[in-house]
């Protein structure tokens, strides 16, 4: 028995050795796997019919993104021929299980060709660098009221200059506030002459890539009297069309001027004529700090509105009469209706690149419902971004349009995940006196608000350096009475006037326009109203438009991964370093980040919209006027000199005596003179920074990385000139320090919606 117990005790030995580290058991096996499986299986459900409709305007934009990131302009035919051969491959290939990667493909090839050929069609001129004196003969194409001047653009005719050097097609001009002529007249003037205006830092807004694709050439100011000649031709009728929208404008501001003033009149022009530039300076910070800015720029929410009015009352008025109930379709008469008044709205408003964007999306809306489709969904979403990135490309890189479609997109999936089943009606009677008393309403709206509040988010930090932490209640307190008094009132008022009854109807749009006004001012008021966010490169921006989109597109568990890429875009914005020292363009401006952490500022010149850039990029909320940006800077005659946080002088050597002891005792010199052979300092001189514009130094160790505007070997036509700036115009380049609201007025940025 004993041998027995033995040798079985011996053969569950023998059974369970050698370990068992290479056998794989068929649960084992299963365990390692099904996680993979899960994964593949999600994948399939993603790529499966009808769910690839939205991914194809993300690979489109990716495609415009990756036409702005190159350092030299693409070849137009090349572009299309890459194109149309991934076209044609999507074809061949459309049984194929890589058809997903392929459309996707040949959407990101479609899109490159498509910002190419954008830029090719409308090539022009730009100035590279100031000009004096120069007489200009044209017509009045736009005209703008500002709140301490007008602009206009000009259609150039003629332009004689003393070297008659360049010939611009269009420039844009600032002149003595109402002073301005109409638009469509022939005029005849003088004015000085600028480049556009280039980033005023690394990763800043390149203001004269805007100005490029409006097909303007150089801004500036006019520096004598405006006279008003008979044109040599005809006016287009393109600009008839213009002049007499333009008249449209004047008069419907006009009529508001009679029966109100101040902010609420200027408020009411720019809802209903998006004329939004003579709005005072403390209301309009007031209502950016806010969150209510949004409401200044026509855009996403008054298109909206606007169709959503006349889509009620029309559908309401139909109504009344049983026979047309029965008779005909009065849901898609009204959708017809609500179009029309879009459309009308649209041209009024003046068709801005973002109203257009809104009414292309709005039109895309009431489309969908005149052919009994759902109206808010990804497709329509993705059609109306499609459609606005083809006819205008570059509206991929405006805070406009990201700020439009990300805070669209959040509320679509919040629609898409069954925000009406969330807040269904129970059959609680509490539940049910609450909604009576407007609880889901309220809730909806509050909802909303935090989805396109936090869609934004991103965005708003990149391009303007701010969040709004109490967006949510501003826009809860302001919204529902600008949605339900405001704007009706002022449609009211429109079609009103011809009656002359519009009066009325203003003094309502004023109530609620002051209730606005006040909302705005407390907000901004609280403390930790204006959060204020470092800048950060556009590696973050991307990470997170991908973790936005990842995570609205998708339905599977696989949408939580946009939840880790916004983390991580989060965390990296976080942890971007910002430089120690800032150098404008002209070499005339310098801050450097003292002991303190803070930037102080040695500067030649006056120019405080530069300095009011820095300062935002750095969180800073510090004005340019402030006396604590010259703390620890010490100047003379021949300069200025400051130190870093680590006790490194940096000079600002304006008089050729002192370069000898700059270059001596400074890590860093910014000079426009000829510095010494064996100078020890890092210089920065007028020739480095004409060839790479504003530049930013970190530093590492005992050296510096430096970042530029313009890298070596960028070719870009809205950048070509400025590489090419003489020793005469970079001299000049002061004059944008003058008192007129030329320079300032063309670098305007607001978030719309």
């Amino acid at each position: 028995m004993a041998q027995s117990g033995g040798r079985q005790r011996n053969q569950a030995r023998a059974v369970t050795w050698p370990p068992r580290v290479s056998a794989v058991s068929p649960a084992s096996h299963r365990s390692w796997t099904l996680p993979f499986d899960r994964l593949r299986a999600w994948a399939q459900a993603e790529a499966g019919p009808g769910r690839l409709l939205p991914w194809v305007p993300v690979a489109f934009g990716a495609g415009i993104a990756l036409y702005f990131t190159a350092e030299r302009e693409p070849v137009a035919w090349v572009a299309a021929l890459a194109a149309s051969l991934f076209t044609a491959a999507v074809i061949l290939l459309r049984r194929s299980s890589a058809l997903p990667y392929m459309l996707l493909a040949a959407a990101m090839a479609a899109g490159f060709a498509a910002a190419t050929w954008k830029s090719t069609r409308i090539a022009h001129e730009v100035l590279a660098k100031p000009l004096f004196g120069v007489a200009l003969t044209g017509f009045v194409e736009t005209r703008e009221e500002r709140e301490r001047s007008d602009r206009f653009v000009l259609r150039v005719a003629t332009m004689e200059t003393p070297r008659d050097a360049i010939r611009l097609t269009r420039v844009r001009l600032s002149v003595k506030k109402g002073t301005a002529p109409a638009v469509g007249s022939f005029v005849e003037l003088k004015a000085r002459l600028q480049p556009p205006l280039a980033p005023l830092r690394p990763g800043g807004y390149d203001f004269a890539r805007d100005l490029y694709f409006q097909g303007i050439g150089a801004s500036g100011f006019v520096t004598g009297s405006i006279k008003k000649v008979d044109p040599p031709t005809p006016p287009s009728r393109h600009l008839q069309y213009t002049a007499t929208m333009q008249g449209m404008r004047d008069a419907i501001d006009a009529c508001i001027r009679a029966s109100l003033s101040g902010d609420t009149r200027a408020i009411a022009t720019a809802l209903l004529t998006g004329r939004r530039d003579a709005i005072s300076s403390d209301v309009n910070d007031a209502m950016f700090i806010s969150g209510l800015g949004h409401v200044l720029s026509i855009s996403g929410y008054h298109m909206a509105v606007v169709a959503g009015v006349a889509f009620f009352v029309v559908r309401a008025l139909l109504a009344l009469v049983p026979v047309l109930t029965v008779t005909y379709p009065i849901k898609k008469v009204a959708a017809a209706a609500a179009l029309v008044a879009a459309l009308f709205y649209l041209l009024l408003s003046g068709a801005e690149v973002a109203t257009q964007r809104s009414f292309i999306m709005t039109a895309v809306v009431l489309i969908a419902i005149m052919v009994d489709r759902r109206a808010v969904t990804f497709r329509t979403l993705a059609i109306a971004a499609l459609v606005v990135l083809i006819i205008m490309p570059e509206a991929l890189v405006h805070p406009s349009f990201q700020m439009s479609f990300a805070a669209t997109l959040g509320l679509v999936a919040l629609v898409q995940i069954g925000m009406p089943a969330l807040f269904a009606t129970s059959e609680s009677s509490t539940t049910a006196r609450i909604a009576l008393w407007g609880g889901r309403e309220l809730a909806l709206l509050l909802l909303a608000s935090l989805v396109a509040g936090l869609a934004t988010m991103p965005y708003a930090a990149y391009h303007f350096h701010r969040i709004t932490p109490y967006g949510i209640i501003a826009n809860l307190l302001a919204m529902p009475v600008v949605s339900a008094l405001v704007m009706p009132a002022g449609l009211l008022g429109l079609v009103a006037i011809p009656f002359g009854f519009d009066s009325v109807f203003w003094h309502i749009m004023e109530f609620g326009l002051q209730w606005m006004i006040f909302v705005s001012k407390w907000v901004a008021s609280l403390p930790g109203a204006i959060g204020r966010v470092p800048a950060f490169g556009t590696g973050p921006l991307i990470t997170a438009s991908l973790g936005i989109v990842v995570l609205s597109l998708l339905r599977t568990p696989l949408r939580y991964a946009g939840v880790v890429a916004l983390a991580v875009a989060t965390i990296w914005a976080v942890a971007t370093k910002q430089p120690d020292i800032l150098i404008a363009g002209d070499g005339q401006s310098v801050a450097v980040r003292g002991r303190d952490g803070r930037l102080h500022v040695m500067r030649s010149g006056k120019d405080a919209f530069l300095i009011k850039e820095w300062l935002g990029a750095d969180a800073d909320t510090r004005q340019p006027a402030d006396v604590s940006l010259g703390n620890g800077v010490s100047c003379d005659p021949s300069g200025c000199v400051t130190a870093l946080g680590d006790g490194a002088l940096i000079a600002m050597t304006l008089q050729t005596d002192a370069l000898g002891d700059d270059c001596d005792r400074a890590a860093v010199m910014v000079t426009a003179k000829q510095p010494p052979a064996d100078c020890r300092a890092m210089v920065i001189d007028r020739k480095m920074l004409q060839g790479q514009g504003a530049t930013s130094l970190r530093r590492i160790g005992d050296g510096f990385v430096v970042d530029a505007v313009r890298a070596r070997g960028l070719d870009r036509p809205w950048a070509r000139g400025l590489t090419k700036t003489s020793e005469e115009g970079a001299s000049t380049d002061r004059s944008r320090s003058r008192p007129v609201d030329a320079t300032p007025a063309e670098t305007d940025l607001a978030p719309d919606d």
